[in-house]
């Protein structure tokens, strides 16, 4: 990577009349902002559909894409829908957060009624896009189909024989639920076509975008419930163990994330086959891909199923480099991110170093006593080049918002490397945002609630809590011309413009 900025913003984070940000006109004018700004890059959360928490992490499917996203504009203009349809529907009264609950109620019928006025045309690129996308599409949209016909369920409590996957159960659902499995394909149509879209747009004007994928996928997903044989379940489909992370500053009982263990060894021997296609698919979607918890492919902390806590874990080896050597035997080489935060080990930062990927630093970790890692590597001046940093990310707080948090010696710590002494506290984020940009790292990226001053209000997530996060949007006054002026001008004085 040469030496560049971006902006880390959420797809759903952008603003919308429809409640959650979506590829609508607003999705563009932002890449007019971004270039207006001189910036090289925007990085987003993952793009797939979501279920109880709302959190892109936990998502039904690894290859699948949000309806969420859907822009329903774009339908008003193909004569799928009408603006008194869209306007009809509650989507929410708050400008600054989205309300799922309204958006779950409102979106699927909307879109069931376009899919019924389309479902009556002949689409050539519609079956382009099927067959682009068998590896996967088939087994999610009876994933989903099935999911829906039964309440939403998770499918491990589904009956038995569609449980397992018994070829007779499955003929059976594909011809009892052959209208609503093709309504799923649909908006997965729908979903790539006006991504993909954007993405040209975006990258005609020289801003590239950074994908983010989990390195777990949700146990509620069609990726555990068509391969099984990948992850680690007893006979009744049931995890030996589940993913988290150890106990540290932050956490006193660590965190249970509840994501299904990999079985590495079965991977290995069929070539990372999954992951290969896994990886292949993301290139479509993304020009650099973020991966998260990427110290879990050195060592992965493993909790035995039903615990309550993290707190008995252990760490077991994971694959290593030979997974990224057979990734890039199959790909070539690619741009990627590797999200070495938390509990880094010598040999994590090895498999950084070996992999030739850019790590990740976050200048909040560097004056932060709650920190138990080693705060030294977070600070600028021991950067390398090789690296991306950034403000904090979607896990963090805001910067006003962490400010607040700190206690005073920490602050101090802070005031004095940035010699801020100064600075009000509600103008602080400017001298971080200043201190990350002028640092050597090759990638620059901050959180846009930071380039916006905004507190822990405008947070995107607080990990191990469900309830109040993934809400957080913009307003179209957010992104004004001085702001992308100001920006713009640091984004040049530091030697990271690329225009």
């Amino acid at each position: 990577m040469e030496r560049s900025a971006g902006i880390l913003l959420a797809i759903s984070s952008l603003p919308s009349k429809y409640g959650i940000g979506s590829f609508s006109k607003e999705a563009y004018r932002f890449v007019d902002w971004l270039r207006s700004a001189h910036q090289s890059y925007w990085q987003i959360l993952p793009m797939g559909p979501t279920g109880y928490g709302d959190s892109p992490y936990q998502s039904f499917s690894t290859f699948a894409g949000n309806p969420y996203f859907i822009d329903l504009d774009t339908l008003v203009d193909q004569g799928l829908l009408t603006d008194r349809e869209c306007r009809e529907i509650d989507w929410g009264d708050d400008g600054r957060y989205v309300d799922y609950r309204t958006i779950y109620e409102g979106r699927y019928p909307i879109l069931r009624k376009s899919y019924e006025r389309w479902k009556m045309t002949d689409s050539m690129e519609f079956s382009m896009f099927m067959d682009e996308n068998k590896e996967w599409i088939y087994d999610y949209s009876l994933f989903m189909a099935v999911k829906d016909s039964l309440g939403g369920i998770p499918w491990t409590e589904w009956p038995q024989d569609i449980r397992n996957r018994q070829p007779d159960a499955v003929q059976q659902m594909q011809i009892k639920l052959a209208d609503e499995i093709h309504f799923q394909q649909y908006m997965q149509y729908l979903f790539y076509t006006q991504w993909n879209a954007l993405k040209s747009y975006a990258n005609k004007n020289h801003i590239r975008i950074i994908g983010d994928i989990p390195i777990y996928v949700a146990m509620d997903s069609a990726d555990v419930w068509a391969h099984p044989e990948l992850f680690r379940l007893d006979e009744d489909r049931r995890p030996y163990e589940v993913a988290g992370c150890p106990p540290d500053g932050f956490s006193e009982t660590g965190q249970l994330w509840g994501n299904p263990i990999y079985d590495w060894e079965l991977n290995r021997q069929t070539g990372y086959s999954w992951w290969i296609a896994r990886m292949r698919h993301s290139y479509k979607l993304y020009d650099v891909v973020r991966i998260d918890h990427f110290r879990g492919f050195d060592e992965y902390y493993a909790i035995p199923y039903g615990e309550e806590t993290a707190v008995n874990g252990k760490w077991k080896k994971g694959p290593g480099m030979d997974l990224f050597r057979n990734i890039e035997k199959a790909l070539g080489k690619r741009d990627v991110i590797a999200e070495d935060l938390g509990f880094v080990t010598d040999s994590v930062r090895k498999l950084v170093h070996d992999s030739g990927f850019p790590g990740m630093k976050v200048v909040e970790f560097a004056f932060d006593v709650r920190d138990t890692g080693a705060a030294s590597d977070y600070l600028p001046h021991n950067y390398i080049r090789n690296c991306v940093v950034y403000t904090g990310t979607h896990d963090n707080e805001t910067l006003i918002g962490w400010w607040s948090s700190i206690d005073q010696r920490s602050r101090d710590m802070a005031r004095d490397y940035m010699a801020a002494h100064y600075t009000p506290d509600r103008l602080i984020n400017v001298p971080f945002i200043t201190l990350a940009m002028r640092s050597i790292a090759d990638l620059c990226i901050i959180p846009m609630q930071d380039y916006l001053g905004l507190d822990n209000k405008s947070r995107m997530n607080k990990p191990s809590t469900v309830g109040d996060n993934w809400r957080w949007r913009m307003i179209s006054d957010d992104t004004d011309d001085d702001l992308a002026e100001e920006i713009g001008r640091l984004t040049l004085m530091t030697g990271r413009s690329k225009m």
